[in-house]
């Protein structure tokens, strides 16, 4: 009997503080036996280094826009081939927008562009931001096209401010992916 092979399973990880979550949230998709591979925006490098995400998944974690240096050609739709689903955890207000218009100025949003798998995203960021117009108006604009959006959570913020706008628990995002791709 041939041997099933892993989901691939792309984490989108964007500029947040929440980024630092990301790497456990990597190692609990590789838990479910997910072949997670990282993409990362070029502000998410300032948050966490993608040496953090190639010593957890073994693989090389793409980042940044095509300028800042010299990736192969088709990097975004090597990435997203195959793949059983992407995550982006957490997701700025600037991704969210690059997503809802479909911008493809980074790795990241090519990836997310050339995706034929369910997209996720996981909000983080500032209560106000949150709930400005623009970025709900992004949220719908997803949610209409078919990407799940795990809401964010309530509590205290890094800012020191409370109210909706954590990363969602990783258990829930963890949930959600198992749901997209079919899996309990």
């Amino acid at each position: 009997m041939a041997k099933a092979t892993a989901p691939k399973v792309l984490l989108g990880v964007t500029g947040s503080i929440a980024a630092y979550k990301a790497a456990e949230l990597a190692r609990r998709m590789q838990k479910k036996g997910w072949d997670v591979w990282v993409v990362m925006s070029a502000c998410a490098t300032q948050y966490v280094g993608p040496l953090t995400f190639r010593a957890l998944t073994g693989h090389p974690v793409a980042h940044g826009s095509f300028a800042e240096r010299e990736p192969e050609t088709y990097t975004h739709l090597g990435l997203s081939e195959g793949a059983a689903a992407m995550v982006v955890a957490p997701c700025s207000a600037q991704t969210l927008a690059r997503l809802a218009h479909g911008f493809a100025d980074d790795v990241l949003s090519c990836a997310a562009l050339a995706l034929a798998a369910p997209l996720l995203v996981a909000p983080a960021m500032n209560t106000r931001m949150w709930k400005n117009a623009a970025v709900q108006a992004n949220v719908a604009t997803l949610k209409q096209r078919g990407a799940a959006v795990i809401p964010p959570g309530i509590g205290e913020l890094a800012c020191g401010d409370a109210g909706a706008g954590r990363l969602a628990e990783l258990e829930a995002i963890v949930q959600a992916v198992a749901q997209a791709i079919g899996e309990r």
